[in-house]
């Protein structure tokens, strides 16, 4: 196994016949807009192997349960398609001394992988985990939802200018993005350091 990517399945079918073509494989994330195909394994989909995990910390209580199902009676044809996985999810949060329990949600992914439940938990959660730490670090420490710039070229100059900046924090030895912004707004020499100017 070459490679493993995880797409939108807005990407067409001809890009997954590429993927699995060129010996590489995919994991995508069904969403309904892929009408048959989200219809017909939200109807045939049958638990053959389960993963449960919780995990605690931050005040949250995370519950994941990941089932996999490598019956493909009954979906239409997709290439290289090995397995259909149903991820459930639940996030309880403690407040004070209340504990209020979320709204579960269901998630289907479909992929050209034969892996075990557990195997694929590991794999959804560590794409999300980094999905999570980009657009936390955009959207909350350089506040690229807040910005009101739309004037066209403006918005694709700032993310090139956000994007030189995160790099740059990165490069010089920075695992916190929020610590690395106002290090280097407060102190010009670390500003230096970090843009390796002397």
């Amino acid at each position: 196994m070459a490679l493993s990517l995880l797409l939108t399945l807005s990407t067409l079918k001809k890009t997954a016949r590429q993927i699995v073509d060129s010996g590489n494989h995919y994991l995508g994330a069904l969403k309904g807009n892929q009408g048959d195909l989200f219809r017909d394994v939200k109807t045939h989909f049958h638990s053959e192997d389960t993963d449960t995990q919780v995990c605690k910390g931050h005040g949250r209580i995370e519950h994941r349960r990941v089932c996999v199902c490598r019956d493909l009676e009954g979906i239409g044809p997709w290439p290289g398609l090995s397995s259909l996985i149903r991820v459930e999810s639940r996030r309880d949060e403690w407040k004070g001394d209340v504990l209020f329990v979320g709204k579960p949600q269901v998630h289907y992914y479909i992929s050209s992988l034969a892996e075990s439940a557990k195997q694929f938990a590991e794999r959804i959660r560590s794409y999300w985990g980094v999905e999570n730490k980009v657009h936390y670090v955009r959207d909350v420490t350089q506040g690229e939802d807040a910005c009101r710039i739309r004037t066209v070229p403006l918005p694709q100059i700032w993310t090139i200018a956000r994007n030189l900046a995160l790099n740059l924090y990165r490069g010089h030895g920075f695992k916190n993005m929020a610590q690395a912004q106002r290090l280097c707004s407060l102190d010009f020499n670390i500003l230096m350091q970090a843009f390796r100017m002397k």
